[in-house]
């Protein structure tokens, strides 16, 4: 997966589909079709394993006329499954799954410090720090929803 940026649409995946839906039937039928394209494998502790974190985003134009003036408000939702954090040993992974848990693991890892530094910040500690966002694939496509003007909800399960 390649990650690129643009100065007109900013950070982007490299390859991926974009399709529009102007219902919730629709979007239930693009998830459904996402989910079928997760990498998924069995290790020794879990028999459908996500090998990959997947995220399915959720863009929300709404227009309308006011006048002489049309107006565009734009919303973006990261829908985020992370693949969980391994512990190879009990995993008994090797080769590819091998290297698979590891980039997961540091992805986390990157996301736990990423989060940190923001919530550093948030309470005035830090000034001036730079926050890692560039370090994994994972918080650079998710940059904009974990700072700046937005709202983020976690529900773990």
């Amino acid at each position: 997966m390649k990650i690129r940026e643009s100065q007109t649409i900013g950070v982007y995946v490299e390859g991926l589909s974009k399709r529009q839906v102007v219902s919730y039937a629709e979007i239930e039928k693009v998830i459904a079709i996402g989910d079928k394209h997760r990498s998924i494998a069995s290790t020794l502790m879990n028999k459908s394993s996500s090998r990959a974190h997947t995220i399915i985003k959720v863009e929300l134009i709404q227009k309308k006329q006011d006048g002489d003036t049309n107006l565009t408000k734009l919303s973006n939702i990261n829908l985020v499954d992370l693949a969980g954090s391994e512990k190879v040993g009990k995993t008994g992974a090797t080769g590819d799954r091998l290297k698979e848990a590891s980039s997961i693991n540091k992805s986390l890892s990157n996301l736990g410090i990423v989060i940190s530094d923001l919530a550093d910040k948030a309470m005035g500690k830090g000034k001036g720090k730079i926050v890692p966002y560039r370090d994994s694939s994972l918080t650079r496509i998710l940059q904009n929803a974990l700072g700046g003007n937005s709202k983020t909800i976690m529900i773990c399960a």
